[in-house]
């Protein structure tokens, strides 16, 4: 991302580290299998999806903190997608965040056990973390929906369609999930805090406009984060990446500049970008973190 990201928008971070290490101390892992998840999760990160949750979370009233159990969790999943997308069998990277990948690290073994941990971890984090059952069970669907969307544009990135249809709505297909779905299940996560939150723990039974606003930001800026992660694969270094770049096309992969060109990608990069500013206007000046987080990701170049 670019090196002058609004110091409002990095203050959770030290809450969300904390929240992060102290999610993995409660676990009680066997050492070698904490060592790799703390090798994985705690080493680096721009921990987009906390961020967002946390922002989504003020965007409706509520300090950012209540975020913290959906901001943990979405994040361990993020982590264990990252894990098991460089494995051999999938990407087949050595690099992540300028450093060895999982794999290569600690073995395919260690590396495909400790993303399976941290997956379970995710749903266990938000059963002791959240408030109350009732909010935890609409925050384990939500996560649990943007995982399986997430792993199923997995399947359709690395082995391909079953069904006769256009490369472009193939790879919007892609991107809406294997990166969207989550961004989207996290932006909600943290939302559904500040609901609860705001309603001294109960939660409505029909979801409120305010939510249908947050989750059109989502979807919007989910859809433009991998568009830009296509961009940069395209245009920048594996050193300035922090990881190998060109595989998409070495692999021969659908991606967004590959079907439509790099110009046009770059103006749905902005396009998307100004929907998602569009549909947070109704929640008003607390929504500006969520507002200027689409600037930032739209212009990121790592």
């Amino acid at each position: 991302m670019p090196a002058a990201i609004p110091e409002a928008l990095t203050a959770p971070l030290a809450s969300i580290e904390d929240a992060l290490e102290r999610g993995l101390a409660s676990l009680s892992l066997a050492k070698s299998l904490d060592e790799a998840i703390r090798y994985a999760l705690l080493n680096g990160g721009k921990r987009v999806r906390p961020l967002l949750a946390w922002s989504a979370c003020e965007a409706l009233g509520v300090p950012g903190a209540a975020s913290l159990p959906a901001g943990t969790a979405v994040e361990l999943v993020h982590a264990f997608s990252l894990v098991h997308d460089d494995l051999p069998a999938m990407d087949d990277d050595e690099l992540r965040r300028g450093r060895p990948t999982l794999h290569v690290y600690a073995g395919e073994a260690m590396a495909i056990l400790a993303g399976d941990a941290m997956l379970s971890a995710a749903f266990d984090v938000l059963v002791r973390g959240a408030p109350t059952s009732e909010l935890a069970a609409r925050l384990i669907r939500e996560l649990a929906g943007g995982a399986k969307g997430m792993i199923c544009g997995q399947v359709y990135d690395t082995l391909g369609f079953s069904d006769e249809r256009p490369d472009a709505e193939r790879v919007e297909a892609i991107h809406r999930q294997k990166t969207g779905a989550l961004i989207r299940a996290g932006c909600r996560m943290g939302a559904w805090c500040a609901i609860a939150e705001r309603r001294g723990g109960s939660l409505p039974e029909s979801d409120p406009p305010e939510l249908g606003a947050i989750t059109t930001y989502a979807e919007g800026v989910g859809l433009m984060f991998q568009i830009v992660d296509d961009l940069l694969d395209v245009e920048q270094t594996t050193e300035l990446a922090g990881k190998r770049t060109g595989k998409d096309a070495d692999a021969d992969k659908l991606t967004w500049p590959g079907v439509f060109g790099v110009e046009e990608s770059r103006k749905m990069v902005e396009r998307l970008r100004n929907e998602a500013e569009r549909a947070v206007v109704p929640l008003g000046e607390r929504a500006a973190p969520l507002v200027s987080w689409a600037s930032v990701l739209a212009c990121r170049t790592a």
